[in-house]
């Protein structure tokens, strides 16, 4: 598989920050890029890095809308952020690389997949897919980006991914809610369009108190590569990823070293 010779620009300017934060000393043989679920950041992966093998860099994803950017608007649909994604992952992919994400970040990883196929003639080392059903499989999530605040609150109350003490915070609310429904406008507009399926591994990680990401729906995962796919059950609801953080870094672990 050929990778890229280059170099890669460690540090951004506040006017064009960085969506990712790769070590620029890094002896690692495996980027392991993540990306959070909707109204998630990359604090979901940062402590990652020192659990995990040292042959695996932790990449987690800055998107826009959160942390220190905050005030940039968040992107609303899908397509637009694959673009951009794949201009700014491309002088990182120096060496083998893989890609996992949670819920939204599993459409976001599995359509960059496909992007950097097509667009750049590269290939994802391992696609993990964490909390999220097939892609080709029917839309059947609540319409919910698009509420009044109330109710849109009490929506993400019942998903049970953010903590209490920040929903019953009114100003952080006021400041989370726009990236919020942006993210949730992200997986609900979100269109599958059938191609040739990759050629890289995928392993599909499931809550089995998730019923939106069942065994049945996630072994439809299979059906989107030519190459080995697997299902793994962990304890745990839908936000099973934070909670089972180690047992993932594991699986992780063998899946790239494995052969490497």
């Amino acid at each position: 598989m050929d990778r890229l010779p280059g170099t890669r620009t460690i540090s951004r300017t506040l006017a064009n920050p960085a969506w990712f934060q790769v070590q620029p000393d890094s002896k690692a043989r495996f980027r392991l890029f993540c990306f959070p679920y909707a109204g998630g950041s990359s604090a979901i992966f940062r402590s990652w890095a020192r659990l995990i093998h040292r042959d695996i860099e932790v990449v987690p994803a800055v998107l826009p809308g959160r942390e220190f950017r905050l005030r940039e608007p968040a992107f609303t649909q899908l397509e637009p952020m694959i673009e951009a994604l794949t201009r700014e992952i491309f002088s990182y992919l120096d060496r083998p690389f893989a890609l996992l994400g949670h819920s939204m970040g599993a459409l976001i990883s599995f359509e960059l997949a496909r992007r950097l196929r097509s667009e750049r003639g590269l290939e994802t080392d391992h696609l993990f897919i964490s909390g999220r059903r097939a892609p080709q499989l029917p839309e059947r999530d609540p319409e919910i980006h698009n509420l009044p605040d109330a109710e849109f609150i009490s929506e993400i109350q019942r998903l049970n991914g953010t903590p209490k003490e920040v929903l019953e915070h009114a100003e952080l609310m006021e400041l989370l809610i726009p990236m919020l429904r942006a993210d949730f406008s992200v997986c609900r507009t979100y269109n599958f369009v059938p191609g040739a399926p990759l050629k890289c591994s995928i392993t599909a990680l499931g809550g089995i108190e998730d019923d939106t990401a069942t065994q049945e729906k996630l072994q439809g995962w299979c059906e989107q590569t030519a190459g080995r796919c697997r299902v793994r059950m962990l304890k745990g609801d839908h936000f099973f990823i934070n909670p089972q953080k180690e047992e993932i870094i594991r699986i992780v672990e063998q899946s790239l070293l494995a052969h490497a």
